[in-house]
């Protein structure tokens, strides 16, 4: 398997929303925070205009590239906005057919080593849910730590949910790379 984290450009916007959207299942957004109830964006909207102000240029999402192939995406974002000293992090691996075949640990090992590259920061972060039973495992599996298990907050299908917090130290994280 070759895979690479790529930058989000004008001229990959028409393949990203067809792998996240257009030939996607769909069946990823079940785990991104589903009671955030995001809609499929639309087509024309998205790569002649949502996509290029949040994305392209934005060295904070990188497209997730195997073989060639556009299979997902990870993301950040700063939790504590404008101070840009808490920097919280996420993937997407967007059909089925690509679950569990180690794409979302090699590209977490490689995005994480971008962003602490990247940020002198001392800490990153992920949040997901009780409902995420993958995303919790990547976590253990990265070596990160388990920071808040915040019980029955995430609302979704007439039941809650916990929201789970990882986080590693760029310390930790150099020793578990090295």
């Amino acid at each position: 398997m070759k895979l690479r984290l790529a930058p989000i450009t004008v001229d990959n916007l028409e393949d990203y929303w067809q792998a996240a959207w257009g030939k996607s299942d769909l069946e990823w957004m079940k785990f991104n925070g589903p009671y955030f109830k995001d809609p499929v964006p639309e087509h024309d909207e998205f790569v002649e205009k949502t996509g290029i102000a949040k994305y392209v240029g934005n060295p904070l999402n990188r497209l997730i590239i195997v073989n060639n192939k556009i299979v997902g995406m990870v993301g950040a974002n700063y939790e504590d906005g404008e101070l840009k000293r808490w920097l919280d992090f996420g993937i997407v691996i967007f059909s089925q057919d690509n679950w569990s075949k180690g794409i979302g640990t090699e590209s977490l090992k490689q995005w994480i080593s971008y962003l602490f590259d990247l940020t002198d920061l001392p800490h990153l972060s992920f949040t997901t849910w009780s409902g995420n039973p993958g995303m919790i495992k990547l976590g253990y599996k990265l070596g990160m730590q388990e920071e808040a298990h915040i019980r029955q907050v995430r609302y979704w299908n007439n039941q809650y949910w916990d929201s789970v917090k990882f986080g590693i130290l760029r310390q930790e994280w150099k020793r578990i790379k090295d």
